[in-house]
């Protein structure tokens, strides 16, 4: 095989592998939602079940992780391994769609984006070409935004990240940004017809009563706990920056 060739075949492999959008039932949806809030001011994650076809990627089904308490960390891998392995067994037997497609984890104010992510993505996409994480944030849904966004690695990452070369020259040979790390895919939202003629006949919504309102205040306020941590661990992680840029420019004087 020549290299005009193998570039052709790498090509094919590039568009077979690509995902143009991401088709997200709206029960998927409403798992999600409802997973992250319950465990707000935690974060949480979870799988994602569904079928590609051509570029399209369809999640029909999801099921969340359990929370944390093993004392090792290889007891924490094989307890969810085990528990991914039943989760899809029982799907499995009754007819549900199981194929992994993906993962989900919530998220405050753009806190996702950290080397767990990197990491765990880069897993998924060696094993499943064809597959996401879907970002939820409470505080884009409390401004009326879907709050939900599908990320993937973009392959000229995926390359650098397999040979593990993360010096100042490669990444100025590879020409990489921070903005060329991930790459966002648009999501949309569908419902069957069986739902979409329940929606139509549900009764409008009545206004809130003081009750609510009062409720809705309440809610806000793990919100603003986990705005706090976020600003303390930003500002450590700017004063260990800050000293150790210091003692470069003392080293280099």
């Amino acid at each position: 095989m020549n290299f005009a060739a193998a570039l052709d075949q790498v090509a094919q492999v590039e568009k077979a592998n690509k995902i143009e959008t991401v088709e997200v039932d709206g029960l998927v949806v409403l798992k999600i939602v409802k997973h992250c809030k319950e465990n707000l001011p935690q974060l949480v994650t979870g799988q994602l079940l569904g079928l590609d076809y051509g570029g399209t990627l369809e999640v029909t089904n999801c099921f969340p992780f359990p929370a944390v308490d093993c004392a090792t960390e290889d007891e924490m891998l094989e307890d969810g391994a085990e528990y991914q392995y039943d989760m899809m067994r029982c799907l499995r037997e009754v007819n549900v769609d199981n194929n992994t497609v993906g993962w989900y984890q919530s998220t405050y104010l753009g806190s996702h984006i950290n080397e767990a992510l990197v990491a765990t993505q880069y897993n998924y996409q060696e094993s499943i070409p064809k597959c996401v994480c879907l970002v939820w944030d409470p505080l884009l849904q409390a401004q009326g935004k879907l709050g939900i966004k599908a990320l993937r690695l973009s392959n000229e990452f995926m390359t650098l990240y397999k040979s593990q070369e993360f010096t100042l020259d490669s990444l100025s040979k590879s020409g990489l940004s921070w903005e060329d790390i991930f790459e966002q895919i648009p999501v949309t939202v569908t419902n069957s017809h069986l739902i979409k003629g329940w929606l139509l006949q549900t009764p409008p919504r009545q206004p809130a009563c003081p009750t609510q309102m009062y409720a809705k205040k309440a809610d806000k306020e793990p919100f603003l706990e986990k705005n706090f941590e976020c600003m303390i661990e930003s500002i450590d992680q700017l004063s260990q920056d800050s000293a150790r840029f210091q003692y470069l420019s003392l080293i280099h004087i």
